[in-house]
């Protein structure tokens, strides 16, 4: 009878390991040539950013101290200046409950290594009394994606969120510390036909050039892919004033859009610089899922994994293909808990240091972690 037991009690562990692993999402196991990867977490690191709540800062609009990073630290850029990697990351103060309803403002933390980080202790960008306050004040600055160009201009493309639109903003700085804030980048297009919808997540186009990744043309002009519902397209002669690509009806040309069944099932939500490469153009992205029916049932509904999708180089907006499975998805405990516990790898932060690629992203809404692809490893 005992023998029985145990045997019974061993076909139920069986059982029990092979549903687990039937539950347990991975991640793409092989990826195309075209793809970067495979990005690897290091042992023991992370996250390398975590809330403060000893860090105060005078806050201009409310003229006190707020503890202005107490909160969440997430959803970070990534950029390279004097051999040395910055991060600059979205902070939300205690204002508020929920996502979307405390202040974010952007910080800034330097590392030597891309893992361990110094932080400024003040935010870089934030609201102000300034041109920009209709449009920022009193959700605040988010989301960065940064670039640099070749003469050493760095471009930050950000949500300005009112707590009623957001908005794709454009800053540049030489030094990383002090911005310059340009607006809206649609503004002015098409007699600002566009410059009152909802926008967001700009992935600037680059390329690996003198060992660094750098911002570059596709035929004379500034490329970017934006967009959460849908991957749209813009260009620009100087950076901060944008036209939406369009379709023939003059409405905005979607060029990839979310599939039922799949990671990104929700959404298509454009994450770091775009890269082009002798493949073609990669475009790293947010897939979300879905809840319903339509959702993917390998992954946990309403969950953020990575994606990558691959472009044309000699038109960008045609799209080539994408991955099935996401090559990045939430693992670690603090990638699912936090202010978004259904799971998050958010993926806005990307620089090529000392021969590799370091990944920054953002965990269930609440730090920020990072993984490396070394290429002298494949």
């Amino acid at each position: 009878m005992k023998r029985i037991f145990n045997l019974f009690a061993l076909f139920l562990f069986v059982q029990v390991q092979l549903y687990a692993q039937a539950e347990t999402p991975k991640p793409i196991d092989k990826l195309p040539d075209w793809a970067l990867g495979p990005f690897i977490r290091p042992a023991g690191t992370n996250p390398v950013i975590s809330p403060d709540s000893i860090s105060s800062f005078y806050d201009p609009m409310q003229k006190k101290q707020i503890d202005w990073e107490s909160n969440d630290t997430f959803n970070p850029a990534a950029a390279v200046k004097n051999g040395k990697i910055y991060v600059l990351y979205r902070a939300e103060d205690k204002s508020g409950v929920g996502i979307g309803h405390r202040t974010s403002r952007i910080g800034l933390a330097e590392s030597s290594d891309g893992i361990s980080m110094k932080r400024t202790g003040k935010p870089v960008l934030f609201p102000g009394e300034d041109d920009q306050k209709e449009f920022e004040w009193t959700g605040g600055c988010e989301d960065p994606r940064v670039a640099v160009t070749e003469d050493g201009t760095y471009l930050m493309l950000y949500t300005q969120w009112n707590k009623k639109t957001p908005r794709i903003g454009a800053a540049t700085s030489k030094d990383l510390v002090t911005w310059k804030k340009h607006g809206p980048i649609f503004q002015d297009a098409y007699n600002g036909k566009f410059h009152d919808i909802a926008s967001k997540s700009a992935s600037i186009l680059t390329t690996v050039k003198n060992n660094k990744l750098v911002i570059t043309k596709h035929k004379g002009k500034y490329w970017v892919y934006w967009g959460e519902n849908h991957v749209y397209a813009a260009t620009s002669d100087n950076l901060v004033d944008w036209a939406p690509v369009l379709n023939e009806k003059g409405g905005l040309l979607e060029l990839v859009s979310p599939r039922k069944g799949y990671f990104d099932s929700h959404l298509t939500e454009c994450g770091p610089p775009a890269i082009l490469t002798d493949k073609g153009i990669v475009l790293m992205y947010n897939g979300k899922n879905l809840s319903g029916a339509d959702a993917s049932k390998e992954y946990t509904a309403n969950s953020y994994c990575a994606g990558q999708m691959l472009f044309s180089a000699e038109d960008p907006s045609k799209f080539i293909s994408r991955l099935d499975k996401p090559f990045l998805i939430p693992e670690a405990s603090f990638e699912k808990s936090g202010q978004y516990p259904a799971g998050t790898v958010f993926i806005e932060g990307l620089v090529y240091h000392k021969n590799k690629w370091f990944l920054y992203y953002g965990c269930a809404d609440s730090r920020v972690a990072v993984a490396v692809f070394d290429p002298g490893k494949i």
